[in-house]
């Protein structure tokens, strides 16, 4: 799944460092990966730290977005109202 992704760099957490399944297959299919090597591994990989850190934005702003009870529980019956509720609680997080 994670080769077929039309980005052309791949972002991910910890969890993710597993070189053969996930690193090796990435990186054959032409994505950059930024993924940051476990404690454990006995040669660090590299990668881009700063971003990395920018991954935490995002992170935060979808915490801040599942603060709306309506999209957290996702109260809306059509994709369409959903979406217009993540436009709404978007524009609202921009203006704070």
């Amino acid at each position: 799944m994670l080769p077929d992704t039309p980005a052309a760099t791949v972002i991910a957490d910890k969890a993710y460092d597993a070189q053969e399944r996930v690193i090796e297959v990435l990186q054959n299919a032409g994505k950059g990966v930024v993924i940051p090597p476990k404690a454990c591994r006995q040669q660090p990989r590299e990668y881009d730290k700063h971003l990395y850190r920018a991954r935490h934005l995002i992170e935060q702003f979808f915490n801040k977005l599942k603060q709306y009870r309506s999209i957290a529980t996702r109260y809306d019956k059509t994709a369409r109202n959903f979406l217009g509720a993540i436009h709404l609680a978007a524009a609202v997080i921009w203006l704070n």
